[in-house]
């Protein structure tokens, strides 16, 4: 085992893609970094606009609204 501690982060990045390639093949390598593509947008600005801002206290009032609902079905 490699004591990764000694490594950069360029030597681990490049150990953990020859480690993918040799158990995946090249082309299975490529399939698994395509998967980690960077893409767009504005995650937290996306989310604030669903979620909102909710307080403390709102989320704990909708965690024990669904846990009551989930309770009602099951019976």
């Amino acid at each position: 085992m490699i004591d990764v501690t000694k490594l950069t982060q360029a030597e681990i990045r490049q150990q953990g893609i020859e480690a993918i390639t040799v158990a995946l093949g090249p082309a299975g390598m490529g399939l698994f970094m395509y998967q980690f593509e960077k893409g767009s947008g504005d995650y937290t600005r996306d989310r604030d606009k669903i979620l909102g801002n909710p307080t403390i206290e709102e989320i704990v009032a909708r965690i024990k609204q669904r846990r009551e609902s989930q309770v009602e079905n099951c019976e």
